[in-house]
């Protein structure tokens, strides 16, 4: 029970997570705020399958801990990018808290709609990855508008049934998707390290995981789920 109990610690660990961010948010810090979410990350990567490893439903059933990994993803998946948008001017004074809002709106709906994670492992319309779009359109220093026009339209294919990959469970592409996430991670990493002075070319071959990512989701989305399950069934 014990092991169960730090599970759900190690997963609770991330609204400090989210706490530390948003203090250096405030603080104009934008690289140690992204460090903080980029932590969270790998704990979100990990708390399930230490979950499952110490048998966490069984020991500990009364304590819901899909719940709790919920609250954490929407405060750093959701909140503190969110903040990032408007704290840092990634979109004009008149509109950046309607396009802020924009984000924790559709996530609100996003995380309480009863299909956002399905029984074979996707992610029903788009998957809150507010951090990763925060912190490229920081990185990448677009005009205001684009970063709107980029963020308004993310939000509306929340809405949009489309199903995506949930990377670190997914049957399907499982070995290649999170060998090449763990090369984009550390990518993302490296381009940390850098801000605010991120060179172009490490910036462009970063987005080559996200298109893989979007491409693929896409595929698997249009095969529906007969074409899913034959997928699974070739050697």
């Amino acid at each position: 029970m014990i092991l169960a109990w730090l599970v759900h610690l190690y997963t609770a660990s991330g609204v400090v997570l989210a706490l530390l961010a948003t203090r250096a948010v405030i603080a104009e810090d934008y690289r140690t705020a992204f460090f903080w979410l980029w932590l969270q990350v790998v704990v979100d990567a990990t708390d399930g399958m230490l979950a499952r490893a110490a048998r966490v439903e069984e020991r500990l059933p009364w304590l819901d801990g899909s719940k709790l990994d919920d609250i954490v993803d929407y405060l750093c998946y959701v909140f503190v990018p969110a903040l990032v948008v408007w704290h840092a001017e990634l979109v004009a004074a008149p509109w950046a808290i309607p396009v802020a809002s924009a984000m924790l709106l559709s996530s609100a709906y996003g995380f309480n709609r009863r299909d956002a994670k399905t029984a074979d492992h996707f992610f029903t319309g788009f998957p809150s990855f507010w951090n990763v779009v925060a912190f490229y359109l920081l990185v990448a220093e677009w005009p205001a508008g684009a970063n709107a026009a980029v963020v308004v339209g993310l939000a509306v294919l929340v809405f949009v049934p489309i199903r995506y990959l949930y990377p670190s469970r997914t049957p399907v592409w499982r070995l290649p998707t999170n060998l090449l996430g763990a090369v984009w991670s550390a990518l993302m990493l490296l381009m940390l390290w850098q801000f605010p002075d991120v060179g172009r070319g490490l910036f462009w071959i970063s987005l080559l995981f996200p298109a893989y990512y979007f491409a693929l989701s896409l595929v698997l989305h249009a095969r529906g789920p007969h074409g899913r399950a034959a997928r699974l069934r070739e050697p």
